[in-house]
């Protein structure tokens, strides 16, 4: 295998594991509920999550909640309107330091947003221990670089399952600035079809904010939502469960987020 394989292979081998873990578990399983996880796998996710993404999976759940409540208000958490489409990339990590912060003091105006998710702020979040994951990645981009003999290849590993950050920038900017729309939501989220692509169907935003409540968001059949594929994946080896009929509302958390 060539170096050039080598390379695209490996990154795309950590680019799924995070997009698995954000998109279907963090996004569609923990925060809208829109597919079930069985009480294994939401433990694991808990626990693996940080390790895996870098990200906490409570706090990400807070953070995205919060931005469907107040979406491109002064209070979303990760707006173009008052960040900018490149200043959402600091905002967004801003907006998620200081809910990790307020979860961890126990802040009833966080708390209370998740509270139907009963496990805690991970532990590598609670004793600052945050850059641990992401020193133990660097560690094994490394030696995945030594053993294929490339730096290139120990990069690819390291940016893609360290990935999230730049996926969130591109939804929370682009899909909330340019794009087309199906429904008419109250905020200005879009259907950017090159960040659906890129970040498995989350650029489908319009339709993600007109029916939080479901796993699949694509709507026309010329919409792809690779994120769905993934769920349709995980309900075959028993991991999850999709709702059919999910287009419908489901519970009233799922009217809010």
């Amino acid at each position: 295998m060539t170096t050039f394989w080598a390379t695209i292979l490996v990154f795309l081998f950590g680019y799924m594991i995070n997009a698995f873990y954000i998109t279907v578990l963090y996004h569609r399983g923990l925060t809208h509920r829109a597919i079930e996880m069985k009480p294994a796998l939401e433990k694991w996710l808990a626990f693996s999550g940080p390790w895996l993404t870098g990200i906490d999976p409570k706090a990400w759940a807070c953070m995205h909640r919060l931005h469907h409540l107040h979406s491109d208000t002064e209070h979303d958490p990760h707006s173009p309107v008052h960040y900018g489409i490149f200043g959402v990339m600091l905002g967004q990590l801003r907006s998620y330091e200081k809910i990790l912060r307020r979860l961890k003091r126990g802040d009833p105006q966080y708390t209370d947003v998740v509270s139907d998710i009963k496990f805690d702020v991970h532990v590598l979040n609670r004793k600052k221990l945050w850059p641990v994951p992401y020193i133990l990645h660097l560690g094994i981009a490394v030696a995945v670089g030594y053993a294929f003999g490339s730096t290139w290849v120990g990069a690819a590993y390291f940016l893609g399952i360290m990935s999230h950050p730049i996926q969130g920038w591109l939804v929370n900017s682009f899909a909330h600035h340019s794009g087309y729309r199906n429904f008419d939501s109250a905020d200005n989220s879009k259907n950017n079809t090159l960040v659906a692509i890129f970040v498995f169907g989350e650029g489908f935003q319009n339709n993600h904010h007109s029916r939080p409540f479901a796993a699949n968001f694509a709507v026309k059949p010329t919409e792809v939502d690779m994120g769905y594929w993934l769920c349709l994946g995980a309900e075959k080896l028993g991991m999850i469960k999709i709702p059919r009929g999910a287009e419908s509302p489901q519970s009233e958390m799922n009217h809010a987020y």
